[in-house]
């Protein structure tokens, strides 16, 4: 049997579908770390955590914020079901600047009734959100 050459890419939310695909390959951010898909990838089940996934159609890339969620590879589909996912041209770089902003300060400033944990993520979030529109504005 002859591999693949394409992958089919599906990203969903639970509010919408983002990308129906086909791709040549990918890479997202798995919970133990970035995963890189080529067709033909050995089938694999994963959690994600917050973090940027891009791929790739002939020369062009396209840039994704993702923040959690499940991704099934299988050798000629991958599926993402993600918590919360961006395209780079989606995002509000002015409001993804307050929300870093605002995760910075509660950071320096902790105290009995914030959760750090809670703090830490919406600092990481807002920081792949600023990284993932800066590539849409300079087309990495």
């Amino acid at each position: 049997m002859a591999l693949p050459n394409k992958l089919l890419l599906e990203i969903v939310t639970p509010d919408r579908s983002l990308v129906r695909e086909e791709v040549d390959d990918l890479q997202l951010p798995g919970a133990e770390g970035y995963l890189g898909v080529l067709p033909g990838h050995a089938p694999l089940l994963a959690t994600l955590k917050v973090g940027e996934l891009w791929y790739r159609v002939g020369q062009e890339r396209q840039y994704l914020s993702i923040a959690g969620g499940f991704v099934e590879v299988l050798p000629d589909r991958v599926t993402v079901l993600a918590q919360i996912a961006e395209r780079a041209q989606e995002i509000d770089v002015a409001r993804a600047e307050a929300a870093r902003t605002r995760a910075e300060e509660r950071l320096a400033r902790p105290s009995p009734d914030i959760d750090l944990e809670r703090a830490r993520i919406a600092l990481m979030k807002a920081l792949i959100r600023l990284q993932v529109a800066s590539r849409a504005r300079t087309r990495v």
